[in-house]
């Protein structure tokens, strides 16, 4: 399963480096690249230890940002007002160009997720930063973050959605902050208001969203909660959104609602992984099985499936899952 995984997730990198979210050819739209999904689709590279595939996805998302940088200035000079004013959340995967449609642009925890695993990298003795340019444009998403005001601007969050402020989003930065501080100047302030509305926030996501799957970012792979938080977080999101072949968003998440919120995969790996670094090995093996049982008939972790169906949506295979699936298997 899992030689088969990485197979299937080598086949979503681009020759940029880049990955798309689902299958090259799929129609939805999938065959885009987001920052966010190149991060996570990067852990499965990063487990296998193929750390030149790794590199290469590192180094693009690095040229997008200096592709870019005017656009990180002027938002640096003046916070942003408008969506289209904020570094955008998905890319041409072969042009790096943005896309403008009307999109949930707004998605702070994507800046901190490339602040946090960049870091991480390093610290790790990855050394992905290539020169002085490299370290310039990190220096600058620091700056950037400051001039959002992170820690009370309302952006689309992980799910592209409504404008609010959200825990996920808000502990992104604060993990990738705290992360990058070693390598780049960052005030400590800018961290500490972080924090302070992360623990006003939990254990809830946002005003709306009392649980959501998002929410477990915070355990993995920012590691950003103390071991009470997670323990509810995780106790929430087990009572309130796992189901047969997935785990919901959220309650009342219309995305691909057929008579019910649809069940992403990639909630069961990621179960998986955050109890298998706490140690609960029942639970890791029982939630590897439920990933193995929502494999399609192609070995494939599809997006989602409808709501108590054995049918899933086009979006096969998500790279987000497939490499969940192998950190969790290794």
């Amino acid at each position: 399963m899992i030689q088969k995984s990485v197979q299937i997730l080598k086949q979503l990198q681009y020759p940029s480096g880049l990955f798309s979210a689902s299958s090259l050819n799929v129609k939805t739209g999938y065959d885009k690249s987001w920052i966010r999904d190149n991060i996570y689709e990067s852990l499965g590279l990063e487990a296998i230890k193929d750390f030149d595939a790794l590199s290469k996805v590192y180094w693009a998302l690095l040229d997008i940002m200096l592709k870019h940088e005017y656009k990180i200035d002027w938002a640096i000079k003046k916070k942003p007002i408008y969506k289209h004013e904020y570094i955008h959340a998905r890319f041409h995967p072969h042009t790096f160009d943005e896309f403008h449609e009307e999109w949930g642009n707004k998605q702070n925890d994507a800046i901190g997720a490339l602040l946090f695993k960049v870091g991480d990298l390093l610290d790790k003795g990855i050394n992905i930063l290539r020169n002085k340019s490299d370290l310039r444009i990190l220096q600058k998403l620091v700056y950037y973050l400051g001039s959002i005001e992170y820690w009370h601007d309302k952006d689309n969050g992980m799910w592209e959605e409504n404008e609010e402020v959200h825990a996920s989003s808000v502990g992104a930065c604060v993990a990738g902050l705290k992360k990058i501080s070693k390598y780049v100047y960052v005030p400590e302030w800018i961290i500490e208001a972080g924090q302070s509305t992360l623990n006003s926030l939990l254990p809830s996501e946002s005003e709306t969203k009392k649980v959501d799957l998002a929410l477990l970012s915070l355990i993995y792979p920012y590691n950003i909660v103390t071991e009470e938080q997670a323990k509810l977080i995780l106790m929430n999101v087990e009572k309130h959104l796992v189901r047969k072949r997935g785990v919901i968003r959220y309650a009342g998440d219309k995305y691909y609602n057929r008579n019910g919120e649809a069940e992403w995969t990639m909630g069961f790996p990621w179960l998986a992984i955050i109890y298998k670094q706490h140690g609960n090995y029942t639970m890791f093996i029982y939630y590897s099985r439920k990933t193995l049982e929502v494999t399609n008939a192609d070995n494939e972790l599809p997006e989602l499936y409808y709501a108590d169906s054995g049918e899933h949506n086009e979006n096969s295979p998500l790279g987000w899952s497939q490499a969940l699936s192998i950190v969790a298997g290794l």
